[in-house]
């Protein structure tokens, strides 16, 4: 194991991984914008170290900083959470050029995966089902127009690198293809400074379900179920479940098995997740690879039993996976993730500004995930996630129930907050019964516009 762990992120993952890293026992290193000076899981770790100033690109995102706290602590090795620089293969390569460890996969996993359409070449090339879509695109406008022609509208303008639904646009028709093709390379470079974009055939009303994995230094890469991720707003998740509900069994099973043994053939070495679309008539496309810890890992964890991140480190550490999971991996019961938000609950703006109260649920089966304590300020230079909610029960309508009794508690003010809205899409009888697809907030909201129109209702509430 390592003899001391810097975490590069901040929030309610900076939190996450530093429990387990009191669990393990190891030494643990936190850093810190000016903005999180106050960050209440920095007295939990060993040592503390600022990086710089509020903003990403001089504090989190400064990988001569990062490196600079790795030397400076003594750390041997540096856990980089999710977001940030946590698929970064270029920061990935520094750290195993230093002769430390980065955990999470290795620098050539980040990069072939990394990238959206190699990730598909490669999941193609060997058997896992890819739907029909595009290389990167150049400035040949015909080539373009060609490219739309034969994959069949309506398309989907994706960026090849990045994530989190930055960028993402879809075009009905060749009148609306190069504007969203140019806006779509502008927001990427904006965002991942990649403006690189490719087409996919978009699908209307899909399920999002993803296949938890983790591998080994030693060739050796198991699976750990899926988690069902369709509910989002704006291309991004806000409420993941698992087992994903009313999808046959057998074919779910079928395909983690497929998945885990592609990967594994060809020696994915730390925690990843392959994304799929499901099609309304059940079929399946791979959609990308997140070469990290996903945000929603929890639920996963609540189901099985095992805790990700410890196995994460352990596997980092060179441990096989035979000692890091039990031989038998068994899912119990439901869990359900809600990502509690500081944003406007029905057009979803960021809301930051002072937490003048902050108290989160405190009753069984609840587990709760954040970085953040009553007084501090929500800054406006991070991603808004306030908080992470996680139930389990026995059943996916018992864990309905008790996530809803838990957001009902959770007191927020001082902020917007995006409450409102996760409890209107936990008490809709769609998610209730099951029929979850990626427009479900939509289809909310427009049911809800319907029946204020026909109450004569003019407000903007849910």
């Amino acid at each position: 194991m390592f003899a001391k762990v810097l975490v590069a992120n901040r929030g309610a993952v900076a939190a996450r991984v530093l429990r387990a890293l009191d669990a393990l026992g190891v030494p643990s290193v936190a850093v810190y914008s000016d903005a999180d000076a106050d960050a209440p899981y920095l007295e939990t770790a060993g040592q503390a170290i600022r990086i710089g100033a509020a903003a990403s690109r001089e504090s989190y995102l400064d990988q001569a900083a990062l490196l600079e706290a790795m030397r400076r602590s003594g750390a041997d090795a540096v856990h980089p959470g999710y977001g940030f620089l946590s698929e970064n293969a270029d920061f990935a390569r520094s750290v195993e050029q230093s002769g430390l460890c980065f955990i999470g996969p290795s620098a050539h996993w980040i990069e072939s995966m990394g990238h959206k359409t190699r990730a598909r070449a490669i999941a193609a090339e060997h058997g896992l089902p890819v739907s029909r879509g595009s290389q990167v695109l150049g400035a040949d406008v015909a080539a373009i127009t060609r490219a739309a022609d034969e994959i069949g509208y309506p398309v989907l303008v994706k960026p090849a690198a990045g994530g989190g639904g930055i960028g993402m646009l879809p075009a009905r028709s060749r009148a609306e293809l190069l504007p969203a093709v140019e806006r779509a390379s502008s927001m990427a470079m904006r965002g991942f400074a990649n403006g690189d974009v490719y087409l996919e055939r978009l699908v209307e009303r899909p399920r999002h379900i993803e296949f938890q994995l983790l591998g080994d230094r030693h060739g050796h890469l198991r699976h750990l179920f899926e988690r069902d991720c369709s509910v989002q707003r704006r291309h991004q998740k806000i409420i993941e479940e698992a087992p994903a509900p009313g999808v046959d069994r057998a074919a779910v099973d079928a395909l983690a098995a497929s998945v885990a043994a592609v990967m594994g053939r060809l020696g994915y070495d730390n925690i990843g997740t392959v994304e799929m679309l499901r099609c309304e008539e059940g079929s399946f496309s791979f959609l990308e690879m997140n070469t990290r810890l996903q945000v929603e890992h929890g639920v996963t964890e609540e189901v099985t039993g095992i805790d990700l991140v410890i196995a994460q480190m352990r596997a980092a550490a060179g441990e096989s996976l035979s000692a890091v999971l039990p031989q038998r991996i068994e899912a119990k019961g439901h869990a359900i993730q809600a990502r509690v938000y500081a944003e406007d609950p029905t057009r979803f703006f960021p809301s930051p500004g002072p937490l003048r109260v902050f108290r989160p649920p405190r009753q069984g089966g609840v587990r709760i995930e954040t970085g953040y304590r009553e007084g501090q300020t929500v800054t406006p230079h991070y991603d808004p996630l306030l908080a992470k909610v996680i139930v389990h029960a026995s059943t996916r309508a018992a864990a309905i129930d008790r996530l809803v009794e838990a957001l009902e508690s959770f007191a927020i003010e001082g902020v917007k907050h995006n409450i409102p809205a996760l409890l209107a899409i936990l008490r809709f009888d769609p998610f209730r019964q099951g029929r979850v697809h990626t427009g479900l907030v939509a289809e909310m909201l427009e049911a809800a516009s319907r029946h204020r129109v026909r109450e004569g209702v003019q407000t903007g509430e849910l």
